[in-house]
């Protein structure tokens, strides 16, 4: 794999001896070389701040996905498994938490979590679950419950 890099330029040699006089040509040089850097570090920072705008705005969404799905999913265990409850409330006040600390890992035990009690659930009957993603994100998906 190559790596890219992400700045190039030249360097400008500076006089040879303390009290050497610079040229105007050499003081003309480095003056566009500060310019240069200057506008290529500038551009540079637009470009990363926004990806990290895009990051943020895809978070935010992905994050507001999973609520909705999770939104429908605790309602289905609501009515399913109502002597259940108090174990679908934990595994979803702790994605909840995850969610909020921002902990990947912990979602995605929780998230497995979930899945397990779905694999034992009448949502397996289903089939493959992933139809179930499939259905989540369809928003003219009618769900009966």
């Amino acid at each position: 794999m190559t790596e890219n890099k992400v700045h190039t330029g030249r360097v400008i040699t500076k006089a040879k001896k303390a009290g050497e006089a610079v040229s105007a040509f050499q003081g003309w040089n480095a003056l566009q070389e500060v310019v240069s850097a200057t506008r290529e570090c500038i551009a540079i920072h637009e470009v990363e701040r926004g990806k990290r705008a895009r990051l943020e705005v895809y978070r935010a969404t992905e994050i507001e996905r999973i609520r909705a799905g999770e939104t429908v999913l605790r309602e289905y265990f609501n009515q399913v498994f109502a002597e259940r409850g108090e174990v679908y409330q934990e595994l979803f006040s702790r994605m909840d938490a995850a969610l909020e600390a921002g902990d990947n890992e912990a979602l995605s035990h929780v998230v497995l979590g979930i899945v397990n009690v779905a694999k034992t659930s009448p949502l397996a009957d289903i089939g493959d679950l992933s139809q179930v993603r499939a259905a989540l994100d369809d928003p003219d998906q009618v769900w009966e419950l």
